[in-house]
């Protein structure tokens, strides 16, 4: 078995590989057995494993979970443009004049990768948004400001609570 290093990208063989992980971190517990902290690839998730329970992941494997992720979001993404065009549809039908106002998005996200993939997303929907990259610590810090100085409609906060991932903590939490 290869070692298992920061920035290598695995599954949990314990749950059947269900998602894959990049190893953000590695540390040694109190017990000597080393734990990885690990960020999802394709979904927003952050755990921790035993690294005698993680399994480097095929590099054919992560493409086709790509590909799936990119076909699920373009499937919803084509599933809202038809509806719209259906309710444009039956709009004109009615005659109406509604104006559908969706808003201006000010979205926070203390991941860089995830933050470039939701402004993606908006862009693609045709939606207003503005996506800012600030680390969590720092979020309740700016987000007075962001408001005061975007306006927005809709405020979206993501990102992960960080606490220290020690032994300590482990047991506190159970």
């Amino acid at each position: 078995m290869k070692n298992i290093r920061k920035g290598d990208i695995v599954g949990r063989k314990s749950y059947n590989k269900d998602i894959i992980f990049v190893v953000e971190r590695i540390f040694k517990s109190s017990k000597g057995n080393s734990i990885a902290i690990l960020k999802g690839l394709n979904i927003r998730i952050q755990a921790d494993s035993d690294l005698n329970d993680l399994e480097l992941m095929d590099k054919k494997v992560i493409e086709e979970s790509e590909k799936r992720m990119e076909k699920r979001f373009a499937e919803r993404l084509k599933n809202f443009q038809n509806g719209q065009k259906e309710e444009e549809k039956s709009s004109l039908l009615k005659r109406s004049n509604k104006v559908i106002y969706t808003g201006r998005i000010l979205h926070l996200d203390g991941d860089k990768r995830y933050s470039e993939k939701s402004n993606m997303f908006y862009r693609k929907m045709g939606l207003k948004a503005i996506v800012k990259n600030i680390p969590e610590s720092r979020q309740a810090v700016v987000v007075a400001n962001l408001i005061e100085k975007h306006k927005p409609d809709i405020l979206v906060v993501t990102g992960h609570q960080r606490i220290g991932y020690t032994e300590k903590n482990r047991k506190r939490k159970k």
